[in-house]
């Protein structure tokens, strides 16, 4: 099985310091997904914009409808994160 070292808050620093202090801010923990991305600090600023453009920018649907998406999608693909 593959294992990813996962970075814990009180270790980062630098650009990743600044992700999971906007992770705090935002949901008031790290969540695992966020520290999966944690030893690629530029892709995970990378994924962090793409989310904040699929939840927040313009769209059809409502920012409801977009989250109620996203469970359902990550139920079906079995993802418990």
């Amino acid at each position: 099985m593959a294992h990813i070292r996962l970075v814990e808050p009180h270790e980062a620093s630098g650009a990743l310091k600044q992700q999971y202090d906007a992770a705090m801010a935002r949901a008031g923990r790290v969540w695992n997904i966020v520290k999966t991305m944690s030893p690629n600090p530029p892709l995970l600023d990378a994924a962090m914009r793409l989310y904040g453009a699929a939840m927040k920018g313009e769209s059809p649907l409502t920012r409801v409808q977009r989250e109620l998406l996203a469970v359902v999608v990550s139920r079906t693909n079995g993802c418990f994160y």
